[in-house]
C-alpha cells in the first residue's frame, strides 16, 4: 500500500526551542528550521511521506490574527489538493488551544488536521517534541489512537491522546502531558460534538480586536472602561458561573460593544445573571479564550448581539 503524503506546517514554539544542552528550562522558542525539525525524526518515512512548510518560526505567545489567517488559508488549499491526505502542524503549546479552535472554524476539513507541540525543548536532554511529532503524523496518516481514527475536523495529539480543538486545552504549565480539556470536556474527547459555524477568513487581512478582562475581588471597574475603549468586543472572565461585582456591572451598563460572559473556572456552563450583565452573551462551556476567539471570528458577520448570541448557542 503506498504511504499518505502528509505535510507538516511548522510554526515554531517550545518543540523547535534551543537552549543548553541537557537543559529543559532557559531557552528560546521558534528557533530550529521546520526542515531541520522533521529531520531530526527519520521514523516518520516509516509511515507517511511528509514533506514540510514552515508558516513562521515563533513563540506561540507572539501569534498574530495574520498568522492565523495565513495559515487557514494555507490549509484551505492543502485540503483541496488531491495529492495531500492529511496536515501535521507544530505550534507552541501556550496558544495551541487557540489557533487550533480558530481553525476549526475558519476551515472546512474533509483531511485530517493535527496540531503538536512539546514542553521540552529540542535540546533537552530527553526532548518530548519528536515523539509527539511522530505521533501526530502517525494519526494523519491513518495509523489512529485506540483503534478510532480521528472524524473531519481539527485535532491536537500530545503525549499519546487525541483531543478535539473544541475542547482542548492547556492545563498544566509544567507537565508533560500539558494538554487536556477544558470546560466542555468530559474525557470523551473522540465523541466531543463537532462545530456547526463556519466562518470564511480567506479575503480577510486581520480579525476585530478581542480582549479578555479578568474579575478578581475588588477588581477595579475602570479596567472595563479602558478595555472597551481599544477592543471590536469584550469577553469577562467572571467568577464562578461569570460572576462579577455590582461596580462591574453599572460600569458595563455604559459599554457599547458586544460583551461574552466566560468563566474564569475552566469547567461547568455559564448561566447569565441577567442581573448583573443585561442583554450580553453568554460564552455556555467556552474557555475565556475559546469565546474570544469565537467572537472575533463573529464580528467579522455582525456587530449584533441577536446574531451572535445564536453562534455561541451552537458553538
Amino acid at each position: 500500500m503506498a504511504k499518505k503524503r502528509i505535510v507538516v506546517l511548522t510554526t515554531g514554539g517550545t518543540i523547535a526551542g534551543v537552549g543548553e544542552s541537557g537543559k529543559d528550562t532557559g531557552y528560546v522558542s521558534g528557533q530550529v528550521p521546520g526542515r531541520d525539525l522533521v529531520a531530526s525524526v527519520p521514523e516518520l518515512a516509516e509511515y507517511a511521506e511528509v514533506s514540510v512548510e514552515e508558516v513562521c518560526n515563533i513563540n506561540s505567545d507572539d501569534i498574530t490574527d495574520r498568522i492565523w489567517i495565513a495559515l487557514a488559508n494555507r490549509v484551505k488549499e492543502l485540503q483541496e489538493d488531491e495529492s495531500v491526505d492529511g496536515i501535521v502542524i507544530t505550534h507552541g503549546t501556550d496558544t495551541m488551544d487557540e489557533t487550533a479552535y480558530f481553525l476549526s472554524l475558519a476551515v472546512k476539513c474533509e483531511k485530517p488536521v493535527i496540531f503538536t507541540g512539546s514542553m521540552k525543548p529540542s535540546t533537552a536532554k530527553n526532548p518530548d517534541g519528536p515523539a509527539n511529532l511522530l505521533g501526530a503524523v502517525r494519526v494523519a496518516a491513518g495509523f489512529a489512537v485506540d483503534d478510532d481514527p480521528p472524524a473531519n475536523s481539527v485535532w491536537v495529539y500530545f503525549a499519546g491522546s487525541l483531543f478535539d480543538a473544541r475542547n482542548v486545552q492547556k492545563c498544566s504549565a509544567s507537565a508533560l502531558d500539558a494538554m487536556g480539556v477544558d470546560a466542555a470536556g468530559d474525557g470523551s474527547d473522540l465523541n466531543a460534538p463537532r462545530e456547526k459555524n463556519f466562518f470564511d477568513v480567506s479575503k480577510l487581512e486581520s480579525l476585530p480586536r478581542v480582549n479578555v478582562v479578568y474579575f478578581s475581588v475588588d477588581a477595579n471597574p475602570k479596567v472595563l472602561e479602558y478595555a472597551a475603549c481599544v477592543s471590536d468586543g469584550l469577553v469577562i472572565a467572571g467568577a464562578g458561573s461569570g460572576e462579577f461585582s455590582k461596580a462591574w456591572a453599572e460600569k458595563l451598563e455604559a459599554i457599547d460593544i458586544p460583551v461574552v460572559i466566560a468563566s474564569r473556572t475552566n469547567h461547568g456552563v455559564v448561566t447569565l445573571n441577567e442581573t448583573l450583565a443585561s442583554g450580553r452573551i453568554c460564552a455556555g462551556t467556552l474557555a475565556p479564550q475559546k469565546a474570544a476567539v469565537l467572537l472575533r471570528l463573529c464580528l467579522t458577520v455582525s456587530e449584533n448581539p441577536r446574531v451572535i448570541k445564536k453562534f455561541f448557542a451552537n458553538a
